[in-house]
């Protein structure tokens, strides 16, 4: 079952249950997913937006709760902050298990290897190599010194 089946799965069975925190999150998922799929249609792309993509938005949506988060608690609105990180609970039942920071060296190791890079200019066909197979299960902000280091 696609990500786009599973969320909208979730949708329906969170309606049944009552569920209005968690039926909230689901619908803010459809909505940037929907909004992407219009966005592809102006470019000129057909079709809906595969799970990569819908994997990106997932990772995006979590990243600026989290962000958010941190916003409320420095500034004391902690019934804000508990929600934005409920928002995130759901939103990362989607997506696949993050790396561990052992695994995530081993894969930036593993991608320098594959690519064939020698010095920092190689820098994107690693990052790209990483984001072909490990979307959605790294933070790619932190990714990106790591490899710059192992590189320079």
């Amino acid at each position: 079952m696609d990500l786009r089946s599973r969320v909208n799965a979730s949708l329906k069975e969170a309606m049944k249950a009552k569920d209005a925190d968690r039926l909230s999150t689901l619908r803010l998922i459809n909505a940037a997913i929907k909004d992407r799929d219009i966005a592809a249609r102006g470019e000129g792309e057909e079709g809906a937006v595969g799970d990569d993509v819908v994997l990106a938005i997932m990772g995006k949506m979590v990243k600026q709760r989290q962000e958010s988060a941190r916003a409320y608690e420095e500034g004391g609105r902690l019934e804000l902050a508990e929600k934005e990180l409920s928002e995130v609970r759901v939103i990362e039942e989607f997506l696949p298990r993050q790396l561990s920071d052992d695994e995530t060296e081993a894969a930036v190791a593993a991608a320098i290897e594959s690519v064939g890079a020698a010095s920092i200019r190689d820098m994107g066909k690693v990052m790209a190599e990483l984001k072909g197979k490990f979307t959605g299960q790294m933070d790619f902000g932190k990714v990106g010194p790591l490899v710059k280091a192992k590189l320079g």
